[in-house]
This record gives structure tokens, sequence and C-alpha cells, in this order.
């Protein structure tokens, strides 16, 4: 596994400096938005990077500032200085293992773009089996057309929150999250996507925060175990927050903290949906019932699309 990222402090004086690969030409010399690429995916392989080709085209469209079909459109013509110069920042900081989409501040997330933060987890596709099994609860409970109130838990960049307001215009809904830096960023995106008239941002721990029912509790908690982390891939222990990442000594420490309070929360016929880690789903199950939640007679578990539980859905 790769150790976390450790960045080098100031070379011996008998030590020169490895120079940074630049894809800048010389000077009167311009390449072409399709040279630029080759090379940079050229950099990124020879370093190690998973997926060159892919992080190499995001890199140039994100320097030029180009959508994907403006680049396939214009692939012949010169990349700009200042677009080079962009480029060679974000290509020295990729080769860091920096994500290419904290470089480039942005992330899908069920079709939507999402602004990113150091403060926030970068949401995971994963994440998404979390928003489809809330929605398809609604559609079985009927719930449509019902002023539904949400709460998502730890909402980081308010991906989950935002998202379902986004797909039900009728609900509102409540994010909690320990860091006022996410919450400023959850709330910017509510502002992107035209929900922040129905999205309010709280700063607490889990649902000590909170008052009143809501029909519908989400959270992607933390769940890794604290010893884990280290053994995470450099992309993810070295920019992920640890806030958002640690679970306690087994991983199981903010489950334990939800579903304390969630019996007093939930409305009547409300649903809690927790998403998990590998091999979680039977410990976060128990967890849940032995605070009172029964499992939800329609499915207690939802898989992820390889198959994996993912989301563990319980009830009053």
């Amino acid at each position: 596994m790769p150790e976390l990222l450790v960045r080098a402090g100031k070379p011996s004086s008998d030590t020169p400096p490895s120079p940074q690969p630049s894809l800048r030409s010389g000077e009167g010399e311009r390449r072409s938005l399709q040279r630029a690429f080759v090379e940079a995916t050229q950099i990124l392989r020879q370093a190690g990077i998973e997926t060159p080709e892919l992080d190499a085209r995001v890199l140039v469209c994100h320097a030029a500032r180009l959508s994907h079909e403006a680049y396939i459109a214009r692939a012949g013509e010169a990349l700009s200085a200042d677009a080079a110069a962009r480029l060679d920042g974000a290509i020295a900081r990729r080769l860091e293992r920096e994500p290419v989409a904290r470089i480039t501040g942005m992330r899908e997330f069920y079709g939507r773009l999402f602004a990113l933060g150091p403060a926030a987890l970068d949401p995971r596709p994963d994440t998404e089996t979390l928003v489809e099994a809330a929605l398809d609860l609604v559609v079985k409970m009927g719930w449509q057309e019902k002023p539904l109130k949400l709460l998502d838990l730890g909402t980081g960049t308010g991906a989950i929150l935002v998202t379902l307001l986004a797909e039900l215009p009728r609900a509102r809904g409540f994010g909690t999250d320990l860091s006022l830096d996410a919450l400023a960023i959850a709330a910017a995106n509510a502002r992107r996507h035209g929900v922040s008239c129905r999205a309010s941002f709280i700063a607490g721990d889990w649902l000590e925060a909170v008052a009143g029912r809501f029909d519908l509790i989400l959270s992607n908690p933390p769940y890794l175990a604290a010893a884990e982390i280290a053994e995470l891939a450099e992309e993810v222990a070295a920019y992920d927050p640890r806030l958002a990442l640690d679970g306690g000594p087994d991983g199981l420490a903010a489950y334990r903290r939800i579903a304390a309070r969630s019996l007093e929360v939930l409305a009547e016929d409300g649903r809690l949906l927790v998403e998990i880690g590998p091999g979680q789903s039977g410990a976060v199950a128990a967890i849940l019932e032995e605070a009172g939640l029964r499992p939800d007679a329609s499915g207690s578990i939802r898989r992820d699309l390889a198959g994996r539980p993912r989301v563990v859905v319980a009830r009053p």
C-alpha cells in the first residue's frame, strides 16, 4: 500500500533538485492541445498514475478552460502560454498524488457538479447508491408529493442533501457537520444547484444539534478503522480530511452515535439510511437494532453496482 504523502524539505547543497516535468514550449514555439495531451499522458504514465489518459485529458481541458466537447473540436489549436503554465502546475500536483477532482476543484455526483474543498470528503460514486435508495423509498412510500423533511448527517460538500432536494422539489432539508469550512462548501453547492431556499446547514456533532422529526435521515459517516487510514492510497490518506475517514478503533463509532438518538428524531414512518464499508452490514444492522430501530420491511440492505452491501435502511 502507498504510504502517506510526505513533502520533501529543502535539498542538501550537494544534491541538485530533480527538475519538474514541463509542457511549456520554448520561445516562439506552441504545442497543440493534442500534443500537450500526449505529453501529459506520457509523464503521468511514467510516474505510475493508474489512469494517465483520463487524467491528462481532464487536466488539459481544465488548463485550457475547455469542455471535453470543445477540446475535441479544437484539439489541433495551439495551447496558450497561460494554459501551458496552468497545465504544468496541474501535472506537478497530480505527480504528488493529489486527486484530479481536487486539482480541478469539482466532482460530478449524480449528474451534477459539486465544488470541493480541503475540509470536505470528495464524494464517491458508491455514495450515489445512498441517494438511489432514498429516492426508491420515496416512490415505494408514495411520498412524491409530500413535503418531506430530510436530514443529512456529516454533510461535507452537501452532495447527498443537495442532490435529494434537487430531485424532490417539495422537500426541505438540513445538513450537519462539525467543520464550518465544510458547511460553507455545502451552502455554496446548494446555491449552485438552486436549492438554497430549501436547505439549512448546522454546525454540530451528528444528532446533537438537531431537534424535530425527519422523514429521511441519511449519512455517509466515517467507517474506516483508525489503523486502516495509514494503508490507504495517497490520493485518499493525504487529501481527504481525517475527520471524514476515521471511524474509531473498529470503524463503527459514528454508527453508535447516530443510532443513539435516531428514535428521537425520526418521524413515525421515517427511515434512516446509512452508507457502510465492506463487511460492515451485519455489525451496523446490529447496532441499529440494539438502539430500538427495525430493519426496513422493503429491504434493509441496498447493494451498490458491484453487488456489495452499501446501505443499511432502518425504521422506528
